[in-house]
């Protein structure tokens, strides 16, 4: 390289040098779809719930490099005292945890305490706070249903009243007494929708514009916010003195090795994040390559065999030394069926053949080879691999491509051709048509292809409904869709999490379908008041039975998550359920400068 060049690209890298130390170390990565909301009782999305995590505190959290999954306090002082019969929850919050600097505290430095747990948690039965995640504790926790219940008659919550369930017993501790007992009730205080501490002066400072205002306790800060192109972060100058002690497993060298190089640094160790929303695949995969990006957290399906061909990195990104994550996800995505549709739902005989012939005559394994690039696993229930329960020897009938047996179950219930025109009727002789909503990316008009090849080979029409995600989502939790592709993302590793999204008191919520079965209904009731072991395993069984006879889904695919990260980016590990991570890596200002160069 002649010298001139060489001086020249030593100068871009000072340059860039300098620049980065005036900035501080900054973090800058892209979501694929635009946040939903910054208070964390009414959000309900995993983008959304990522952005959450890094600026509020739950009670619990996990061990960052532990696998499996390892629950440690976070501002507990320790794991709750726990009542002989399960039902009371003693916890202890620590003294000495401050929320981030607001004009709603009028100067004055402000605590974390106890009475915090107590207001957050309430404002999820709050009406006009419409929490997407109330199902999850709605049933659980004493007295708090019957202050719901009068608000929705007057209008307004009583936050003042207290309640036999949860209350503070002093500034720092909380208890919480529970309907029935919940063996793994803690989970749900590792959920930063339920178990994240807001200030009660900041929501109403704000009122309705605290969507756009989070102040929380955890290390970073939102200084920038554009909902729908970027947001900036900033380190928590009130953070309290945390260091780095994650647990590496002895199996895993390179957690390991992490751990001996970060123990004991204060956290954060960066000092900005800035969060992109590039919702199509070609420009976010471009901004990594093109290193404006530090991080990629899931390559998109696209370009996945560019980057990892056979789940080895290409040549190319191994010589820029370029970190590669590839793991199963820790969700199940499915087709879904509206129980309450006029032409997919229902539960006589000729309904549940309809929806078992679609199933049938999904082309299962075209979808892995061609939609995910081979970058996914059949699923054969809804509980993916590593959830507390999965069991790896079921086989579900609906996980089967059999296009012939689709045609006789049609046939059979009298979904046939009765006009030449070569597309099935309906039994009664209307017509018979599906629609599909779906979002609108490439990655989705893909998968249409696929639907409408699979349908047409057994004569039934399919259209498609396009729209934005999160209005699909929307529409999806009112009951207006009559098909839809989704997924489920566990936060938490219980099983019940996911089991949930057949309950039908959750119809709205996790339950999307709105399958509501007495017997499923009566198993997943009994289940959560069993500790994980062989018995609730056969409960989760006889429920997976019951999904497989009544199909309101057909579950699909397990990805398998690559994702990537630039040599300058320390730490960095997928969790399969925590969604912070920015206060557990570090960024090499040095190397990323001369990787951007």
């Amino acid at each position: 390289m002649p010298l001139a060049v060489r001086l020249l690209a030593a100068l871009c890298v000072a340059a860039f040098a300098s620049v980065a130390a005036a900035q501080g170390k900054v973090l800058r990565y892209a979501l694929a779809t635009p946040v939903s909301t910054l208070d964390p009782a009414a959000a309900g999305d995993v983008p959304t719930i990522s952005m959450l995590a890094n600026i509020f505190d739950p009670l619990y959290s996990y061990d960052y490099l532990a696998r499996p999954a390892k629950l440690i306090p976070n501002v507990a002082e320790g794991l709750p005292e726990i009542s002989a019969d399960g039902r009371v929850l003693t916890l202890r919050v620590r003294p000495g945890i401050y929320f981030a600097d607001d004009p709603a505290f009028k100067g004055a430095k402000r605590e974390l305490v106890a009475a915090d747990f107590v207001y957050s948690i309430k404002r999820h039965w709050d009406p006009k706070v419409k929490s997407p995640n109330l199902y999850l504790i709605a049933n659980r926790i004493k007295g708090l249903a019957p202050l719901r219940a009068e608000a929705e008659k007057s209008g307004r919550f009583d936050y003042d009243r207290e309640v036999e369930g949860l209350r503070a017993i002093d500034r720092y501790t909380l208890r919480i007494e529970l309907a029935q007992p919940s063996p793994n009730f803690t989970y749900f205080l590792t959920l930063c929708p339920i178990g994240c501490a807001v200030a009660r002066e900041v929501v109403e400072a704000y009122g309705e514009k605290i969507a756009e205002h989070p102040v929380g306790t955890n290390a970073f800060r939102l200084t920038q916010y554009a909902r729908s192109s970027r947001m900036v972060f900033e380190r928590n100058p009130n953070f309290r003195d945390q260091h780095y002690d994650a647990q590496a497993p002895a199996n895993d060298p390179a957690a390991q090795s992490i751990a001996a190089r970060l123990a004991g640094r204060k956290l954060p160790m960066i000092d900005r994040v800035e969060v992109f929303i590039v919702e199509e695949a070609q420009p976010r995969w471009l901004a990594f390559l093109n290193a404006e990006h530090d991080l990629i957290e899931v390559v998109p399906a696209e370009f996945v065999l560019t980057a990892a061909p056979n789940g080895e990195l290409s040549g190319n990104l191994a010589r820029r030394g370029v970190q590669v994550h590839r793991v199963p996800a820790f969700s199940v995505f499915f087709t879904y069926f509206g129980m309450n549709d006029p032409v997919v739902g229902g539960y006589t005989p000729e309904k549940v053949a309809l929806r078992r012939a679609i199933a049938l005559a999904y082309d299962i394994d075209a979808a892995i080879r061609i939609n995910a690039r081979g970058q996914a696993i059949v699923a054969h229930g809804v509980l993916p691999p590593g959830a507390v329960g999965f069991d790896p020897t079921l086989k579900s009938p609906l996980a089967e491509y059999d296009p012939a047996r689709a045609k006789a179950l049609l046939d059979t219930y009298g979904y046939v051709d009765r006009d030449g025109d070569g597309w099935r009727e309906q039994p009664d002789g209307s017509p018979l048509r599906l629609v599909m909503a779906s979002p609108a990316t490439q990655l989705a008009r893909n998968a249409d292809e696929l639907w409408k090849k699979s349908m047409d080979a057994i004569g039934i029409r399919i259209d498609f409904r396009k729209g934005k995600f999160q209005e699909l989502i929307r529409d999806s939790r009112a009951g207006k869709l009559m098909m839809f592709s989704s997924g489920w993302s566990g936060p938490m590793p219980d099983g019940e999490y996911f089991m949930g999204i057949l309950y039908g008191p959750n119809a709205g919520q996790s339950n999307q379908s709105r399958f509501d079965h007495p017997e499923f209904n009566r198993l997943f009731a009994q289940a959560a008041q069993l500790p994980d072991g062989p018995e609730r395993e056969a409960l989760y069984r006889q429920m997976h039975r019951i999904l497989f006879a009544y199909a309101p889904l057909r579950p699909t695919v397990t990805p398998i998550e690559t994702g990537l990260a630039h040599a300058w980016v320390v730490g960095y590990r997928k969790h399969p359920v925590l969604r912070e991570f920015w206060k557990f890596v570090d960024i090499d200002v040095a190397a990323q400068a001369a990787g951007r160069k």
